[in-house]
């Protein structure tokens, strides 16, 4: 049965196959996926490598094709080592999104690898071996979440809601940061194309307070990816608006971006610091929250001392000299230009 391609390559998440040791360096979303290039992992018809095959007893495998292996995700048996050679090289299949929504069952059978660690939540008693899995299984829904072709389809069947019991995680073990930081990374690749049908979706699920609580709470990678989400959301006119219509909502976004700045003192990041400006900058943009932040905008952010680390990234520069001005401490955006480079407008 022919199945649906598209030319366009997808994004990849990362994913890991050791239990543990490399969970947060390969997660993420947002981000930092694997090479996609093909490692060598063959298996013969019928069997492993290395099984009598049509040409003799030591003639070398044939690798799996993408549908094989997509098939192979229907079957209990091979579905684990399936998840992770299609999650190890989704980069190397440009069209795998279409062939796993569109392969009958494929969807079914990732919803059941997630569904069945429910159980594992609360208490938490999520292993290493089972969050890997699973983060494989979310790997591919973030290849669907990607792509053009499937996206739409992916959030009109409302396939997010079955990642946000993890993000309502709290435990800090590593196999929890880890399946929090990859379920991350699916709604990041659906916030990443500017889309008002995603954001709309996004607020009607109450995906605002999970990003906020990782903000509270996760790790700065984790922290990161879900500070990118609700800057996404803001930069959108629905987001705005629906985070400035309530003072609670306003607060407690800021509330959040200001812990966070507090933190930022004692463990410095400057991707974290970049996205945290810019959710300001964004909320600057609402008169309403614009007379709110010239009351409650952290000190630091005026402070030279504390934003001598974006020294090297003139546009976060630029973007704190302008939430200053905004807010009314344009004395202060001075400092937060680059030196060498020229002032802002009306300067």
């Amino acid at each position: 049965m022919a199945l649906p391609t598209s030319s366009l390559a997808v994004p990849s998440s990362a994913s890991s196959s050791e239990a543990g040791s490399n969970n947060q360096n390969s997660a993420s979303s947002a981000n930092n996926g694997s090479s996609g290039i093909w490692d060598g992992s063959i298996r013969g018809p019928g069997g492993p490598p290395g099984t009598e095959g049509p040409h003799g007893r030591f003639a070398s495998p044939l690798p799996m094709t993408p549908e094989q292996l997509v098939l192979d995700l229907t079957d209990p048996n091979t579905r684990e080592n399936a998840l992770l050679d299609l999650s190890k090289k989704r980069e190397a299949f440009p069209d795998l999104a279409p062939i796993l929504w569109h392969s009958f069952g494929v969807i079914s059978a990732l919803l059941q690898e997630i569904v069945s660690i429910y159980p594992l939540l609360s208490p938490p008693s999520l292993t290493a071996h089972a969050s890997n899995r699973v983060c494989n299984a979310l790997a591919l829904l973030q290849c669907v979440a990607s792509h053009p072709d499937t996206r739409a389809l992916f959030l009109h069947a409302h396939i997010p809601l079955f990642l946000y019991p993890f993000l309502n995680t709290v435990s800090k073990t590593r196999p929890f940061e880890y399946l929090r930081l990859t379920s991350l990374g699916v709604i990041g690749a659906l916030v990443k194309v500017d889309d008002t049908d995603v954001i709309n979706f996004l607020l009607s699920t109450e995906i605002i307070p999970l990003c906020l609580r990782t903000m509270e709470m996760g790790s700065e990678l984790s922290k990161t990816v879900a500070t990118f989400i609700v800057q996404k959301i803001l930069l959108d006119e629905v987001g705005l608006n629906y985070i400035c219509a309530t003072a609670e909502r306003f607060f407690a976004v800021g509330a959040v971006l200001g812990s966070m700045v507090q933190m930022l003192t004692e463990q410095p990041s400057v991707r974290l610091l970049k996205h945290i400006i810019r959710c300001y900058l964004r909320l600057s943009d609402n008169p309403r929250a614009r007379e709110a932040l010239r009351q409650c905008l952290p000190e630091q952010l005026r402070d030279p001392n504390f934003t001598a680390c974006l020294k090297d990234d003139v546009t976060t520069r630029r973007w704190l000299a302008q939430l200053l001005m905004n807010v009314g401490h344009g004395g202060d955006s001075n400092n937060a230009i680059s030196q060498g480079q020229p002032p802002l407008p009306g300067h």
